[in-house]
This record gives structure tokens, C-alpha cells and sequence, in this order.
């Protein structure tokens, strides 16, 4: 298997653990406000990191590498999972999973400037078509405008992005899950107060199960383990396109937020996601140069 098919499946898998953040994280804001989730989730997977990177003596970031960490850390540690959980508590994990749906245009973009990667001509209008086809049904879907929310998702788009590149980019040299890993721990001190000053206002032994649950899953799956497929799958076979992949996580967030929320589906929707499934199966056989 060539490393860009290697590269498109990691993708994928990534796509489909992190396609449940937004429907899990609706469902823990449910009992607990959004920095308990958003911040709190990393300082449980930096703990979880940490003792990992601890037993396999993973070797320490150097120079620019921290810098670069940093970068990762402020993108997909902090502003992502921060703006993405404030704005769960506002609108449906439907209708965020489709605002999210221009994070690969975005990721392709900051693979671009960060990376230097160059997708052809034709790479690009496909990517705009696809992404295009996301905001429409996201206008459609909020009665021809944007609100605060979709604003704080937009913020969280580029957050993300810029996170997913220079991730991809330093993993080439660090190693995916240890980007990620060391990104964790390096935010950590950053993020234990504001943490416990949230947390210590909550009546632990009232919350349900599913409140648990729910962290657990955002602290150690969508924060954490899901970085692990995805960094190695951009790493591998390219940032813009596995990035596109990318596309498809709209629809799989919506499918589970029908499960996991009662959101109800449509046939529209679905034929959106089939219309995004052909842009992504075309940007896979389009040039990027790398």
C-alpha cells in the first residue's frame, strides 16, 4: 500500500473518532459548562500523555520544535476545543458539524503557508465546490444567516487548521502522537486554573453517568487518541489531501447526533453528503505538490 493510501485511511480513521466530538461534547455541556470540557479534557489527556511519553522515553522537543508545539497547542488544545463547547451549549451538533465542514479548504490553506505544499488549480476549485456545498447547507440550515455561535465555529475552524498543519508538519521530524502528546503537556500549567476554578463549582456526586462518559470520550478520544491516526495520515500522505477527508466528518457528526441527540435527518441532508463524498473522491486523484 503506497504511503498516500496509508496516508487517505489514517485520515479517515481520524475523521471518524473526531466526527463524535461535536454530538459527545453537546451531551457533556448538557451537565457541565464549557471550560470544564473544552480545558479540562486536555489537562486529563496531558496526564494520560505525559505518563506515556514518560514510559516509552520518548526523546524531548528541541529548538524550534517547542515553538512549533506551541502553535499546536494554541490551535487544537486550546481554541478549538474552547470555541467548539461554547458553542454547543447555543445551537445543534447538526447544524456545527456542517459550519465545521470548511475546516479542509482551511487545513489545505495553512498546509499551504506552513508546509509548503502547492495543490494544482483544479485541487482548489474542488475543494471550493466541496466546501461551498458545506456553508450552503449551513445558510440553509440557519435561515440565510450566521450568529454568534457559527461565528465561534468559524474562529474554531481556523484555530483548528492552523493546529492540523503545523502538526502535520512537525510530526514529519517528532512523530504524530508525540506531537500531540507533548502539545498536551506543554499547555498544561496554562490551563490547571481556570480548570479547578470551573470544576470546584460542580456537585460531582449528582452528575449521571453519561456526563462521565462524555468527558472521558473528548479527554482522551477526541483530544488525544484521535491525533494519533490523524497527524501520521497527514504526515504521510499530505496535508491538503487527507485533509479533505475532512469533509466527510460533517455527515458522519450528523449521523451521530442523530443517535447520540435525537437530531432529526433529511433526505437533503443526505444528498449534500453524497455531493461532498464525490468532491472528496475527486481532490484525491487531483496533484498536490509537496
Amino acid at each position: 500500500m503506497s504511503d498516500d493510501s496509508k496516508g487517505l485511511l489514517l485520515g479517515l480513521l481520524g475523521v471518524v473518532i473526531f466526527s463524535l466530538t461535536l454530538p459527545v461534547t453537546r451531551l457533556a455541556v448538557t451537565w457541565l459548562d464549557p471550560v470544564t470540557v473544552g480545558l479540562g479534557r486536555a489537562v486529563v489527556a496531558a496526564a494520560a500523555a505525559g505518563l506515556v511519553l514518560l514510559a516509552t522515553r520518548q526523546r524531548r522537543p528541541k529548538g524550534r520544535e517547542w515553538a512549533s508545539l506551541a502553535v499546536v497547542a494554541l490551535g487544537v488544545v486550546l481554541g478549538f476545543p474552547l470555541l467548539a463547547s461554547w458553542a454547543m451549549t447555543k445551537v445543534p451538533a447538526a447544524h456545527g458539524a456542517v459550519v465545521l465542514g470548511v475546516l479542509p479548504l482551511a487545513t489545505a490553506a495553512f498546509g499551504a503557508i506552513l508546509a509548503g505544499e502547492r495543490p494544482s488549480i483544479l485541487f482548489w476549485v474542488v475543494g471550493l465546490c466541496g466546501s461551498a456545498l458545506v456553508v450552503v447547507f449551513a445558510l440553509r440550515e440557519g435561515g440565510g444567516g450566521l450568529s454568534w455561535p457559527d461565528l465561534a465555529l468559524l474562529a474554531a475552524v481556523v484555530s483548528a487548521a492552523i493546529g492540523y498543519a503545523e502538526g502535520a508538519r512537525l510530526s514529519r521530524t517528532l512523530g504524530g502522537w508525540q506531537v500531540i502528546s507533548w502539545a498536551l503537556v506543554l499547555s498544561v500549567p496554562f490551563l490547571l486554573w481556570p480548570v479547578i476554578e470551573h470544576a470546584g463549582r460542580l456537585e460531582f456526586a449528582s452528575l449521571p453517568w453519561q456526563a462521565w462518559a462524555a468527558f472521558a470520550y473528548v479527554a482522551l478520544g477526541s483530544q488525544w487518541l484521535g491525533f494519533f491516526a490523524w497527524y501520521r495520515g497527514l504526515a504521510l500522505g499530505g496535508i491538503a489531501r487527507v485533509g479533505q477527508v475532512q469533509l466527510l466528518q460533517a455527515f458522519f457528526s450528523i449521523g451521530f447526533a442523530a443517535l447520540l441527540n435525537d437530531e432529526a435527518i433529511g433526505w437533503d441532508t443526505l444528498g449534500f453528503a453524497l455531493a461532498v463524498v464525490a468532491c472528496v473522491a475527486l481532490g484525491r486523484r487531483l496533484k498536490v505538490s509537496r
